[in-house]
């Protein structure tokens, strides 16, 4: 007997949902980078490929854009959350204690979210769903 709020057997379609949407807002942090869309100050004139920040901006395109498909979601979602530790750390702890005074929320939540899907992994509205239905669990190794 389920006594939450929202049906158990809505799990599945809310991970995909948390997957794609987490997918769209990771991906626009690549975007940005490269493509000056959407366009954000710091980024206006893009940056170097073979810089940290090109680095990032080319798992944040790669990864988000397989994130949102939900293919080798498992994989891509356990590098982008040791991507976004190591951004919390280089980038955000020199700053300060606590995440709220070093603007280091969004790379924490960034972090646990891919985590949790990496776990989870990326729910029926999936390509690995599709793959799985069709070659069976050996499409996961």
């Amino acid at each position: 007997m389920n006594t939450g709020i929202i049906p158990a057997n809505w799990s599945g379609p809310l991970l995909s949902v948390l997957r794609i949407m987490t997918g769209l807002l990771f991906i626009s942090h690549g975007t940005a980078k490269f493509f000056q869309f959407p366009l954000v100050e710091y980024f206006k004139d893009g940056v170097p490929l073979f810089s940290m920040l090109g680095l990032s901006g080319v798992l944040e395109l790669v990864g988000g854009l397989l994130i949102i498909i939900g293919l080798f979601t498992r994989v891509t979602a356990f590098v982008l959350s040791g991507m976004m530790a190591v951004a919390y750390f280089m980038a955000h702890a020199p700053q300060g204690l606590f995440p709220i005074l070093n603007q280091g929320e969004l790379a924490i939540m960034y972090c646990f979210v891919f985590l949790y899907i990496a776990a989870a992994g990326a729910g029926p509205w999936s390509l690995d769903a599709t793959r799985e239905k069709t070659f069976g669990h050996a499409a996961h190794a």
